[in-house]
């Protein structure tokens, strides 16, 4: 016999509560992600900056697959940690991100989404371009300013990404799940 689905507390009939989506991201080492976050501190809207740095692999999954996809990435972090470069900008019509080249990386979403199938968001669905978004939801103008004033000066980072991040999607905010480390 199954239990009955949890239900919030209030006034009137119950209502089923709603558990956050689930977020995968690719961990940043501790000098990219410090010197992307300082440039997302600078760029991006600070009334709407409410998160560090970061490489979002998928946005939305249902929470009710937690158990699996721990499997899942605990499975792929055996892998060895992917090399991975920041090749320059891209472009995002109202912002600005750094562009990631990091073929394994891509691979290894591969990988996820199939395991996933079914359950993906549109979003989600669509072919993964890595990237670090330092500037949103800004006008075009001052999207193209600040391409023009970074672009001549970005020169290529190599690093290596050092696993998956998991995280709940709650009140705006991502509440932190586990990190799994690339160890092969």
């Amino acid at each position: 016999m199954s239990e009955p689905p949890a239900t919030a507390q209030g006034g009137g009939e119950a209502a089923p509560v709603r558990r956050p989506p689930l977020l995968v991201t690719g961990e940043l080492p501790p000098d990219i992600l410090a010197w992307a976050d300082g440039l997302r501190r600078a760029h991006f809207p600070p009334e709407r900056n409410r998160l560090r740095a970061h490489v979002t692999l998928f946005h939305a999954l249902p929470n009710g697959v937690e158990a699996e996809l721990r499997q899942v990435l605990g499975e792929l972090a055996g892998a060895p940690p992917p090399a991975a470069q920041i090749s320059g900008l891209m472009k995002l019509g109202g912002g600005t991100a750094l562009a990631i080249d990091c073929p394994d990386l891509v691979t290894l979403h591969g990988r996820i989404a199939d395991r996933m199938h079914g359950l993906l968001t549109r979003q989600d669905a669509q072919p993964l371009k890595l990237h670090i978004t330092i500037q949103n939801k800004v006008t075009s103008e001052a999207a193209r300013k600040l391409q023009a004033e970074l672009g001549p000066t970005l020169e290529p980072r190599a690093f290596r990404f050092h696993g998956f991040g998991l995280y709940a999607y709650e009140d705006g905010l991502w509440r932190p799940i586990r990190n799994f480390a690339f160890r092969g």
